[in-house]
């Protein structure tokens, strides 16, 4: 019964993990029309505060069993989404890329949850907006692309509407001022003052480090039966994938920071943020370059004729091919080996010398049947002592009955029960003294 329990639980928790999304400090989504002078893009901030309390203390009495929520949305009418856009451009313009955001909406939520030994703090802030400026130049074969401007950051304050979206003690100073008066100040004030709007692990990752994907269902004959957009239709569509953490694409790690307080009682302060995540794509087939140190991405309706890659990006199919043949040859090597080795093993006859065996029968008769069994044995016993058996030596052994000899036997017995000397069976049950000896 406890063991279906435990299966049972085991298997919820793995369904709940698989139906969950991933959670990412920073996550950019983008898909860049270099036909169109802008394009959408959506970027998403979230970070965690933990406030712990093992000792209880003023913050426990204040927090625990507490929660509340303050959320909201602004658009570019809003003079503080109006700020946020100039202090993102001027990071932008900071990277070396020319694009700039020309639209931007503002969503923003903040939850506290009050407990027991801790207290959590969720902040997430989502920037919806338009990107311009990003196409460099352009022929009639090929168009240069902008993608500098991909680590939107600013490490400002932003309020709106009287909340503060970027800096996460502001956000405590108007909902709960008593955790404000207590971290002001103190270590952990430098923790709860770290931007919450930070993106610059994307722009920091090449994209040679990314993956790299294209779609070709653009240029299918029968495309428009798939229900296309049409700003893709007679295009393939080029993606590239940032956030898997690896030796070759650069370790992607939470970024931790901790505080201890000390006020009526120690407090933990505890920031955490995600790995950050990017999903870019173009339309076109786009192929990487760098112009004056901003990675750009040369644009073509179609892919080159010869052009072969895999999801990593511009891996030479003849790798594989010589992978596949260095296999090969390993394998015939190891055969010629083997074959060296079996020539050089000894041949004929291994072990004893079938000349040096002797059979002897074995079987005895019972009635009128008669068995062939036999065994072989060595023709001399000079080796008899190393392999004998060394019980043979007990100095007492179980008397046992022999067949008849044809030798004379001279007995000296005495013999109980009152049989004859001259016919005394000698066994240790019958005998009290015998001193035969064998002729």
């Amino acid at each position: 019964m406890t063991k279906a329990i435990f299966l049972t639980i085991l298997l919820a928790g793995l369904i709940v993990i698989g139906s969950s999304a991933p959670v990412f400090g920073a996550q950019l989504d983008t898909t860049l029309n270099p036909n169109n002078a802008e394009s959408p893009f959506k970027m998403s901030y979230l970070k965690t505060v933990f406030i712990e309390y093992p000792n209880g203390g003023d913050l426990f009495d204040a927090l625990g069993g507490t929660a509340w929520n303050t959320s909201g949305t602004a658009d570019a009418t809003n003079p503080g989404v109006q700020k946020l856009m100039m202090k993102l451009n001027e990071g932008i313009q900071q990277d070396g890329s020319q694009a700039r955001i020309s639209d931007l909406n503002v969503i923003y939520e903040f939850q506290l949850t009050g407990r027991n030994i801790q207290t959590s703090v969720d902040y997430r802030v989502v920037l919806e907006g338009t990107i311009t400026n990003y196409i460099i130049t352009e022929d009639s074969q090929k168009k240069l692309v902008d993608l500098g401007w991909r680590g939107l950051s600013t490490t400002s304050s932003i309020v709106i509407d009287g909340i503060e979206i970027n800096i996460p003690l502001g956000v405590l100073a108007t909902e709960e001022p008593i955790l404000y008066r207590t971290f002001l100040g103190t270590e952990a004030e430098s923790v709860l003052n770290r931007e919450l709007m930070n993106a610059h692990y994307i722009v920091e990752q090449p994209l040679t480090n990314w993956h790299f994907l294209f779609d070709p269902t653009g240029i299918n004959a029968d495309a428009n039966t798939f229900g296309l957009d049409e700003s893709i239709q007679g295009f393939v569509v080029s993606s590239w994938t940032m956030g898997e953490s690896s030796i070759r694409e650069g370790r992607q790690v939470e970024r931790v920071y901790e505080a201890e307080v000390m006020a009526d009682e120690i407090y933990i302060i505890r920031s955490v943020q995600s790995a950050d995540t990017a999903n870019l794509s173009s339309i076109g087939f786009g192929a990487l370059d760098v112009l004056d140190g901003v990675e750009i991405i040369g644009v073509t309706p179609t892919p080159p004729d010869d052009y072969m890659t895999t999801s990593t990006g511009g891996f030479p199919i003849m790798i594989i091919y010589g992978m596949a043949g260095m296999a090969a040859i390993g394998g015939i090597g190891f055969f010629i080996m083997s074959s060296r080795s079996m020539k050089k093993a000894a041949v004929g006859q291994q072990g004893i010398d079938p000349s040096r065996l002797v059979g002897y029968q074995t079987s005895a008769s019972s009635g009128g049947y008669q068995t062939n069994r036999g065994e072989a044995q060595l023709k001399t016993d000079t080796d008899y002592t190393q392999s004998r058996n060394v019980y043979d030596d007990t100095q007492e052994t179980a008397p046992q009955e022999t067949a008849p000899q044809e030798r004379t036997h001279n007995y000296k017995c005495t013999c109980d029960r009152g049989f004859n000397k001259n016919s005394c069976h000698i066994f240790r049950w019958q005998i009290i003294q015998c001193t035969n000896y064998w002729n």
